[in-house]
């Protein structure tokens, strides 16, 4: 059955009105796909340690929020990013992140479940909690990270319930 009728609308203006909504979607769903796959990428590099190919993935004004923010600040810049590096690799030299799952919230935000995995360098003690991250992109680049240990807050800043 047709969404509009066809007494009501021609089957041109149908079809017309069809390859429109594909072209605006489309090209969504193309930009979305590829944030996606940006802050796929981004999550590889910070696994590798490789601070200038996760670099690459971010814009040059870039801001990190941890859950921890209010507390240790944010991490601001490339500069920001590499002392977040270095705090991991201080803290916790096997800290990992593994995706179950990264989805397009909007042509410009990406939200990814994560779950981080690490052991304490001086206790050795073993770490493995639920994280969802907010990715905010500008022309395919990582410009705000805002990381959440609350998924139902995380969902919640991008209008999104369980």
């Amino acid at each position: 059955m047709p969404l509009v009728s066809s007494s009501r609308r021609g089957d041109g203006e149908f079809r017309a009105g069809v390859e429109q909504f594909r072209e605006f979607y489309g090209a969504v769903i193309v930009i979305s796909s590829e944030n996606v796959e940006t802050v796929r990428e981004a999550l590889e590099a910070m696994n590798a340690r490789d601070i200038d190919r996760y670099l690459t993935c971010c814009t040059d004004d870039v801001q990190l929020v941890p859950p921890t923010s209010a507390i240790e600040g944010t991490f601001d810049g490339p500069d920001g990013i590499r002392r977040y590096f270095a705090d991991i690799e201080d803290v916790a030299p096997d800290f990992r992140l593994d995706a179950a799952s990264i989805e397009a919230v909007d042509e410009n935000r990406v939200i990814a479940f994560l779950r981080v995995t690490f052991s304490g360098r001086s206790s050795g003690v073993p770490g493995d909690l639920p994280v969802t991250s907010i990715y905010d992109l500008a022309d395919g680049r990582i410009s705000l990270i805002r990381v959440f240990l609350d998924r139902e807050m995380a969902l919640k800043a991008v209008g999104r319930r369980e």
